[in-house]
C-alpha cells in the first residue's frame, strides 16, 4: 500500500518536475546521497536480487537458477519479512551504495546498478511508468518464475537462462 502511495506522489512530483524542468532524484543524486525513502523507491520490485546464483569454481562464472531465498514470495516477488530479513536469513546481502559498486551479480536492469553506472531507468520501472506492475508485465521480475530454496533438493539442477 505504501508503495502505491509513493508511486502516486512520484507521479505528481514528476509532473511538477516536468513543469519546472527539475531532474528526478535518481538523475540528480548518487546512491550515497539518497534518502532512505528515495533508496527504497529506487527498488523496482523485481525480486531478482533474491534469486539464487551459482558461481563456478575456477572460472568465477555466474549461473542463474530458478530458486530464491526462502523469504521471497514467488507470487509477488516481494520479501515476506523485509524488516526482519537479516535476522531470519543472516547471509542476506543488504544493498548499500558500497555493495552495489562491488556486486557484479546484480541484474543489468537493476535500478541501483543503473544509477551507479549513471544510466537511466527503463520505461517499465515504477518511478518512470507510474505503475508497480509494469516491471512484472515487462517480464523482468522473478514473479511466477521461482521456487523457494527450502523446497528444492539440489539447486545445481535448477540453472536457467531467462534473459539470454
Amino acid at each position: 500500500m505504501a508503495a502505491k502511495s509513493f508511486v502516486r506522489r512520484a507521479r505528481r512530483a514528476a509532473a511538477q518536475r516536468e513543469a519546472s524542468s527539475e531532474l528526478p532524484f535518481w538523475k540528480r543524486k548518487t546512491l550515497a546521497q539518497m534518502s532512505k525513502s528515495e533508496w527504497e523507491a529506487l527498488c523496482d520490485g523485481c525480486g531478482m536480487c533474491c534469486v539464487n546464483k551459482l558461481e563456478y569454481e575456477g572460472t568465477g562464472e555466474l549461473a542463474q537458477t530458478d530458486t530464491c531465498c526462502k523469504l521471497l514470495d514467488p507470487k509477488t516477488a516481494r520479501c515476506r519479512d523485509y524488516k526482519n530479513r537479516k535476522k531470519i536469513v543472516p547471509d542476506c546481502i543488504q544493498l548499500t551504495a558500497n555493495v552495489v559498486a562491488k556486486m557484479d551479480w546484480l541484474p543489468k536492469t537493476c535500478a541501483y546498478r543503473l544509477v551507479h553506472l549513471k544510466q537511466d531507468l527503463y520505461w517499465w520501472h515504477p518511478l518512470v511508468s507510474g505503475d508497480p506492475e509494469t516491471v512484472h508485465q515487462a517480464g523482468i521480475s522473478a514473479r511466477g518464475k521461482v521456487i523457494p530454496e527450502d523446497q528444492v533438493e539440489d539447486i545445481t539442477e535448477r540453472v536457467v537462462d531467462w534473459f539470454a
